[in-house]
């Protein structure tokens, strides 16, 4: 038998209800925001990721699922959504639209990356991008969703952690810092590390292995060198989260784990694992970067996956949907029947289920207990010579209608009034 490839699942029916309703809450939430879905292609050219996400970070040198197409050209799966989002966002003219523009993504993505809890190599994330605005308040309003999605989805013990990466300008100052730290043990770094020590050193702090990290402890932080200019942002974010009442960490170790972040970043992080759900932060350069005019621009990526586990926990209350009505055949003259008037209700909006397994009577009664039908019509000779049917609860058998066969608006009143 072939198997799925590691590192990836099958979303199955006993949880994919449980996805649908978390996808709901969340887009209502996001056009509550004024946020617009976009989607793009599941694979870019690799130059997008190698430019845009930044050629010295894990995601492009080890992650990308990267291959030459037939006509030789270098592609790659996206392993994550915003260069995409904001390639379109330029390619297609959006750049000309009123500011900001105000996008949403709901997407797989791909990294071949070690499998472990709540982290495939085929993964899914829910992203926003808010482009055109370098207005702090663009950043609180960006924390407020991550903080409002948790809420809306009943997932408490969620942890918010801030940080600022700075801009160019006083970045560079402070990798001349950051190198001299590393520098003095840079031969006991890994090779990774080495090779990321002079063109982007920050990339070092990122880095997963055990000794790397041990030698990484003391270093520098980017937040005791920012310029002015990002002072005053990162403090105007710190003081209207206090003032909202937002609950919030400043942790001058986030530096997140693509090159194209400036300023503002954060992280909300579940207190009982410590992995992060949710992470984000403001990158100014990268539409720049992708070809465009200097724009400022923020956003977020949280882990479906991730999240889907912290709601279960915390939602056992959510149940899939179930049919309002199981229409029974009680012999072959009723089947067609049953099926225009199945037909008719589900146009007007009813959940229906009928036999398509030819069972007898009782084994459709069975059946309609099995899947929790609300409601139950039998139809056979008798209803169709009178022209009647009966609609009747099936929790509680006093409640019961008779109406005609073929008026649908009946049959769906009679059924809104026994479920």
């Amino acid at each position: 038998m072939i198997q799925r490839p590691k590192g990836t699942r099958d979303l199955l029916p006993n949880e994919s209800y449980k996805w649908q309703y978390v996808e709901r809450k969340i887009a209502n939430l996001l056009n509550r925001y004024n946020f617009k879905e976009i989607r793009v292609p599941v694979f870019e050219h690799t130059e997008l990721f190698q430019r845009g996400v930044g050629e010295t970070t894990d995601v492009v040198q080890k992650e990308m699922y990267t291959f030459d197409d037939k006509g030789g050209r270098s592609i790659s799966l996206r392993p994550e959504g915003t260069a995409g989002a904001v390639r379109a966002y330029l390619e297609n003219g959006l750049a000309s639209e009123m500011s900001p523009v105000k996008l949403w993504y709901n997407m797989a993505m791909y990294r071949y990356e070690n499998v472990q809890k709540g982290r495939l190599r085929e993964f899914h994330q829910i992203g926003i991008e808010c482009i055109g605005s370098g207005d702090y308040q663009a950043d609180v309003d960006t924390i407020l969703i991550g903080k409002s999605i948790f809420n809306e989805l009943n997932i408490p013990n969620i942890k918010l952690t801030i940080n600022s990466i700075g801009c160019p300008t006083c970045r560079a100052k402070y990798q001349e810092v950051l190198r001299e730290f590393i520098g003095k043990n840079l031969n006991e770094y890994c090779d990774t590390c080495k090779s990321r020590f002079d063109k982007n050193p920050m990339r070092i702090l990122d880095c997963k292995e055990k000794r790397c990290k041990e030698l990484n402890v003391g270093a520098p932080m980017m937040i005791d060198y920012l310029c002015d200019e990002c002072k005053e942002h990162f403090e105007n974010v710190k003081n209207s989260l206090t003032k909202i009442g937002v609950k919030f960490e400043i942790d001058p170790s986030i530096v997140r784990g693509l090159d194209y972040y400036t300023k503002t970043v954060f992280e909300f992080i579940d207190e009982t694992s410590g992995l992060t759900v949710l992470g984000g932060g403001r990158y100014d350069g990268l539409v720049e970067e992708i070809g465009g005019v200097p724009t400022p621009a923020i956003g977020f990526g949280l882990g479906v996956e991730r999240m889907m586990e912290l709601f279960d926990i915390n939602n056992s209350d959510i149940r899939d949907s179930v049919p309002d009505v199981y229409i029974c055949t009680a012999d072959k003259e009723a089947e067609s029947v049953a099926t225009l008037i199945a037909y008719n209700l589900r146009n007007m909006g009813i959940p229906v289920e009928k036999d398509v397994m030819g069972r007898s009577f009782n084994s459709q009664m069975k059946y309609a207990n099995k899947i929790e039908a609300k409601s139950i019509i039998v139809i056979g000779g008798n209803e169709i010579s009178d022209g009647k049917v009966k609609v009747r609860s099936m929790t509680d058998k006093s409640k019961e209608q008779e109406v005609e066969i073929y008026n649908y608006e009946e049959i769906k009143n009679a059924i809104s009034n026994v479920i």
